[in-house]
């Protein structure tokens, strides 16, 4: 057992408590301190025998999170002392009551949301499911700050992982990567958010990450020799101009870096903006924007900017309220530099998120700073009444997206994420218009409702009070707001024809002799093969159910015998089917063990990233398909691993002789004569492969072909894959997954 030396841990604490206070972005008060100081010794005491699974004092937790919360997040003292206070409730005797007189209502509301989430956690004793997050998520309702001290939570426990288990650090990193990242993106928590995505990357793809972290090392003297070469050109200029400024190099995070690598189909060297500089100037106010644009200028009178990736949200903030200038240049030896401009304002915001917003609001106080962060975030969460999953994904999408801004025929602008549609837009302005949005014109020309907007469109609605939303107009549309929006309309539309449906229903059975009663309604639920008593009313309220089929189900319902026995042939002709399916899964798909045991089930292989045999996979127990494949680098794993981890199982190939799968690969180079025959030459070439279809056409000297193959196993394909680049003028070799 290890020898815990007391006295040195209980400096130890000691320390680490003067340091929150020393770090804390907020002023703080004497009274501010009074108040941390009592919240950790009731945190030290209630904590006092608790061990973390490193064998640390579990306080050194609750104190790191209060940390984060001071510093990177930058609240003031009611959040650090629910920080430090945030699993007492969940881990000791003390009850939210004792809280709020100790502390009051406001610090004990925070530490009971926080409590509620984690608890949700550990009654399923799996990671956080959809319906869980959608708790979690509600809980923004109440008061954002329990969203942010759950973040820095999770960042801690990200940050010290290491002695768990690998599935559940799969568990949490796939949580993490699904809900907390994209949360801390959409509060303006960027370094944060950075941290939990390499983290996130760390632990689901260990090899990925371990790869790209030791590319950065052995490259790192040359670019950081390539960004001081730079500064220092920049450093000279705007000294002349009498320009107060620091210049920070800035690598890009390896997550982003990954993510260029898959969306681009390149190798880490052919990432080129892999780091960016940043300049922060001191300025008032009143010259804010006019500085951004001459230090812009001083930039791109020593190097060539590239005109479609300058990015102005100094002009027009990101929702999040991210001010900044973004240029990319041309630098020397022909690589692309990222050069971010901003303020200390602006840095500050982009650091801190909504924090540094309400310290530069005169007067503002951390509780009315955060209305406006509220009501940003409740647009998703409103009158949501859409599957667990659906909600998460919806939440999710408008948390990450990119961002392009609209004009309005009156010149303002509108921000509304990436992908949205012009009837989008209408819902954006208003409810009402957009449910009465009968056309809509950008730039002057009449589009479809579905049309996907540009950065820049000018939008104009035209409405009519006869107007309805479509149940198609949900397909017309992006965001969670008019997504709910048209669902509640067409919701009150069902109901009220369903009313309808029901006496008309009563009335025509009642001349077939049949009364309309709870059990006759189950029955023809069954009947007409529907899910729900609404379903049927609606049917019969817009007539899709007619009067001879009411005569066929009464007639079928005086007949009971015979009704008993179409069942019973149902029911067996079914079952045989199912028997035939099983067979054929079990005869083709033999390849596969599951759990520790090494079980042999039926499976099926997933079609959204077609895997082979040898490639890293995983289970997921379907409700309908029984077992379904995925590659454990599918764009779908993340996902599932988040939404459904007690439904993944362990998978792994342990034979690859007995079936051959097909693979499909791009092929991309310079057009040259005799590349067709070199080509079909290496690939026949390769032992136990068998070319099932090949479409090769060169265009202006470029080469591009596609080639599907039978193959045993993937190993095979990437040597066949290695042979292909080998070829003169062959550029790029790259594998399909999406047939």
């Amino acid at each position: 057992m290890i020898e815990i030396d007391i006295e040195k841990e209980n400096k130890a604490i000691a320390q680490e408590y003067k340091e929150l206070l020393r770090i804390s972005y907020q002023t703080l008060t004497a009274e501010d301190k009074k108040l941390i100081r009592k919240a950790f010794d009731v945190a030290v005491d209630a904590h006092k025998d608790q061990r973390r699974k490193s064998g640390e004092a579990y306080i050194f937790h609750p104190i790191a999170v209060a940390k984060i919360v001071a510093s990177d997040i930058g609240l003031g003292s009611t959040s650090i002392a629910a920080a430090l206070l945030h699993d007492v409730v969940e881990d000791t005797p003390i009850t939210v009551k004792d809280i709020e007189k100790m502390f009051g209502p406001k610090i004990a509301q925070l530490v009971e949301g926080l409590t509620k989430i984690s608890l949700v956690q550990k009654d399923l004793n799996v990671s956080m499911q959809a319906e869980n997050f959608r708790k979690m998520l509600l809980t923004l309702n109440d008061d954002v700050r329990v969203i942010l001290i759950k973040i820095a939570d999770r960042l801690h426990n990200m940050l010290t992982m290491e002695s768990m288990e690998n599935h559940k650090q799969i568990k949490i990193a796939s949580e993490t990567l699904y809900i907390y990242a994209p949360l801390a993106h959409r509060l303006g928590l960027y370094k944060i958010k950075n941290k939990l995505e390499d983290l996130g990357l760390k632990y689901t793809e260990p090899e990925r990450y371990n790869s790209i972290v030791s590319k950065i090392r052995e490259t790192k003297e040359e670019q950081d020799l390539y960004i001081k070469d730079i500064s220092e050109v920049l450093q000279k200029a705007l000294d002349e101009e009498n320009i107060d400024f620091i210049i920070k190099g800035r690598p890009k995070s390896i997550y982003s870096i990954n993510r260029k690598m898959l969306a681009q189909n390149v190798g880490f060297d052919e990432v080129y903006d892999k780091f960016a500089l940043r300049i922060v100037y001191k300025s008032n106010p009143h010259d804010e924007k006019f500085l951004a644009w001459k230090i812009y200028s001083i930039v791109t009178d020593h190097y060539r900017p590239s005109p479609s990736r300058l990015r102005d949200w100094i002009s027009s903030p990101k929702s999040t309220g991210y001010e900044a200038l973004h240029i990319t240049v041309m630098g020397p030896k022909g690589r692309w530099v990222e050069v971010q401009v901003r303020s200390e304002r602006m840095d500050e915001i982009a650091e801190k998120g909504y924090a540094a917003h309400y310290k530069y609001k005169n007067g503002a106080t951390e509780e009315n700073g955060l209305d406006v962060w509220l009501n940003l975030l409740k647009e998703a969460l409103e009158n949501s009444e859409t599957s667990a999953v659906d909600f998460v994904e919806d939440f999710k999408m408008n948390l990450y997206s990119k961002e392009i801004y609209i004009f309005t025929p009156k010149g303002d602008i509108k921000c509304l994420p990436k992908g949205a549609t012009s009837l989008d837009f209408a819902f954006s302005i208003h409810s009402e218009i957009g449910i009465k949005t009968r056309g809509t014109r950008v730039n002057g020309k009449l589009v479809p409702l579905n049309y996907e907007l540009k950065s820049g469109d000018q939008v104009e609605i035209i409405t009519s009070p006869n107007q309805k939303p479509t149940i198609n107009w949900l397909d017309y549309v992006t965001t969670s707001r008019a997504k709910n929006k048209i669902r509640n309309v067409l919701n009150e539309d069902i109901k009220k024809l369903a009313e309808d449906g029901k006496e008309l229903l009563t009335r025509k059975l009642k001349h077939l002799k049949v009364t309309l009663n709870e059990q006759t309604t189950n029955e023809l639920v069954n009947f007409f093969r529907l899910k729900t008593s609404l379903d049927l009313f609606y049917r019969v309220g817009v007539g899709s159910i007619d009067n001879q089929q009411l005569k066929d189900f009464a007639a079928q319902k005086s007949n009971t015998l015979i009704n008993f026995f179409k069942n019973k042939i149902k029911r067996s002709h079914s079952t045989a089917d199912e028997d035939i399916h099983k067979q054929i899964i079990s005869s083709n798909y033999d390849m596969l063990v599951f759990g520790k045991t090494q079980d042999k089930l039926d499976y099926k292989l997933s079609s959204c990233c077609n895997p082979i045999p040898g490639d890293d996979v995983f289970g997921f127990v379907t409700i309908n398909e029984g077992i379904k494949i995925h590659k454990k680098d599918c764009p779908n794993a993340i996902s599932l691993q988040s939404n459904y981890a007690y439904r993944i199982i362990q998978a792994k190939w342990i034979d690859s002789t007995q079936q051959d799968f097909k693979a499909t690969i791009n092929i991309m180079g310079m057009d040259s004569l005799g590349l067709t025959n070199e080509l079909t030459k290496v690939i026949s070439n390769n032992m136990n492969v068998n070319i099932q279809s090949i479409s090769l056409n060169g265009e202006a000297g470029i080469f591009k072909g596609q080639v599907s193959v039978i193959v045993p196993n993937i190993t095979i394909l990437k040597k066949m894959m290695d042979n292909i680049k080998k070829i003169d003028g062959i550029d790029k070799v790259t594998r399909v997954y999406k047939n």
